[in-house]
């Protein structure tokens, strides 16, 4: 396994924050509604792993380091693992458990609908993660794990339903969205390898 010790720094950064957030709401830190800011850390949690896997790619063409595309597949199930913890949570805090709530729930916010939707895509995402799914798939694979895009505007869709009263912090990582998918355009993709060495270029020459 190359990068053994980067694979691992990745895990315990990813790993830690749920396990403090949960610690802060066993030690009543929280406030009064401790569950609500567990599924709402876990959500925005969710959205910031996906942009951070999003962004491997693009870094990897700046910098030339492999060890991006290495922890690629482990980001995106992290992304996988805090959205389950996000739905388990509303599910246990939020329905309370009772299934009869939820078509309630839908009724009054249907960003839900968005929201299980964007679940459903990187499910499937998690499950073809393997060596076995690109072995069978094949050229189709690639095609799935489009699916991404659509993952990224469907979370960004129902952050923004939730925040629409304060819309700065939602314009920052839609921002940031919108800067990593410029970033694979075509056009775009071809000139980054060519900074990149313009970069070494002027290195040698100085």
């Amino acid at each position: 396994m190359r990068y053994p010790l980067w694979r691992v720094a990745v895990f315990i950064a990813a790993a830690v924050w749920p396990l403090l957030w949960l610690y802060q709401a066993w030690a009543d830190v929280l406030g009064p509604d401790p569950g609500k800011v567990l599924v709402d850390r876990l959500g925005l949690g969710t959205l910031v792993l996906l942009l951070v896997t999003l962004s491997v790619t693009p870094l990897q063409k700046l910098t030339g380091w492999a060890g991006w595309i290495a922890v690629r597949r482990q980001l995106g199930l992290w992304c996988f693992a805090y959205v389950v913890l996000h739905l388990s949570c509303y599910t246990a805090f939020i329905l309370g458990f009772d299934w009869s709530q939820l078509g309630v729930e839908l009724r009054k916010r249907p960003y839900i609908i968005v929201g299980a939707l964007g679940f459903l895509c990187l499910l499937a995402l998690a499950l073809t993660s393997n060596r076995f799914s690109q072995r069978r798939l094949g050229p189709r694979w690639k095609k799935l794990h489009r699916l991404i895009y659509a993952v990224l505007g469907l979370g960004l869709l129902h952050m923004l339903w939730i925040v629409r009263a304060d819309l700065k912090e939602w314009a920052v990582y839609a921002s940031i969205g919108a800067l990593l998918l410029v970033l694979r355009l075509p056009p775009v993709t071809r000139r980054i390898p060519r900074l990149t060495a313009k970069k070494s270029s002027s290195a040698r020459k100085a």
